[in-house]
């Protein structure tokens, strides 16, 4: 585990509660786990990180890449009506298979807890959300 300031102990416990309270993760008992440390957001308060890269090296990474933007863009001339979609906390809004939430675990000192929702960071996320 990290070494986590007091300040950053006091804002983990507020987000797992905000996290527990909307039903997006679970205390777990799981033998997997991944480390918890924080990154400040621009408006200064922080941001919890899940270390996951020990279960993204071990992850098989999609075989069909992103598509290029320019491409998208090609596809689009012509084109006269437009439309734009913003999901809030958008990764959230996908349910995990429940045989992959075990290895969504993070380790905290207030106990081990696992993602019922796609957590941000794992491989091959951002293709679920596109």
């Amino acid at each position: 585990p990290y070494r986590l300031s007091p300040i950053e102990l006091a804002d983990m416990k507020k987000q797992i509660k905000y996290l527990l309270t909307k039903g997006l993760i679970r205390p777990s008992t799981s033998p997997y786990g991944a480390p918890v440390l924080f990154t400040p957001k621009p408006d200064g308060s922080l941001c919890i990180c899940i270390d996951n890269r020990a279960l993204n090296k071990q992850t098989i990474k999609n075989k069909y890449p992103f598509p290029r933007i320019d491409d998208l863009l090609d596809q689009l001339r012509g084109a006269t009506i437009f439309s734009k979609l913003d999901l809030q906390s958008g990764y959230w809004q996908i349910r995990l298979a429940d045989d992959s939430i075990h290895k969504t675990v993070f380790q905290t000192r207030y106990g081990s807890y696992e993602y019922l929702v796609m957590p941000f960071g794992f491989t091959n996320a951002h293709s679920k959300l596109t």
